[in-house]
């Protein structure tokens, strides 16, 4: 039995870390439309109506690669209030490290850049946009207009509140 390859990425930009010289390498990422609708699948949204990713790379020690970006896209999301689709921009600034395979650290500071292991002598630029796309989706989604629903307000209420308004009204 022969063992499968993983799916391949959405959205896949290799690079080699030989690019990546003393003065550092910009890197620009723009997914095109079959990339889009592939994303937006991964990622569990209607569409991915546009995602350009910047990318700032420069070299480190011991084969680490320093990556600083912004991400901007423009998405269809489903309001969690209303249900409606709407369009939503996304702008999301970033720093992330690039790292050998096995290098990666155990570290879960909230405080450190992400880490992005790589095998070989290659990065993906790709599947670092379509992972600070990911993490940079609102998880609760709410259209600008939405108003929440009568009965979700009225939960919002104090259970004394109608207390107050009886005492009020005597």
């Amino acid at each position: 039995m022969m063992p499968t390859d993983p799916l391949p990425p959405e959205l896949h930009r290799p690079l080699s870390v030989d690019r990546v010289t003393a003065s550092g390498l910009e890197a620009v990422v723009e997914a095109s439309d079959s990339e889009r609708a592939a994303l937006a699948r991964r990622l569990g949204i209607p569409d991915v109506l546009a995602l350009t990713c910047r990318f700032r790379l420069t070299p480190s020690q011991g084969g680490v690669v320093m990556a600083e970006g912004v991400l901007r896209g423009r998405l269809v999301r489903v309001c969690v209030v209303s249900l409606d689709a709407f369009e939503a921009d996304v702008e999301e600034r970033f720093r992330v490290r690039f790292v050998p395979a096995g290098t990666e650290s155990d570290d879960l500071d909230p405080e450190s850049d992400d880490e992005i292991g790589y095998s070989g002598s290659v990065i993906d630029l790709g599947e670092a946009a379509a992972e600070q796309l990911a993490l940079g989706l609102d998880p609760y989604p709410r259209k600008p207009d939405a108003d929440l629903p009568e009965a979700a307000r009225a939960q919002d209420e104090s259970p004394f509140a109608a207390l107050a308004r009886l005492r009020r009204d005597s």
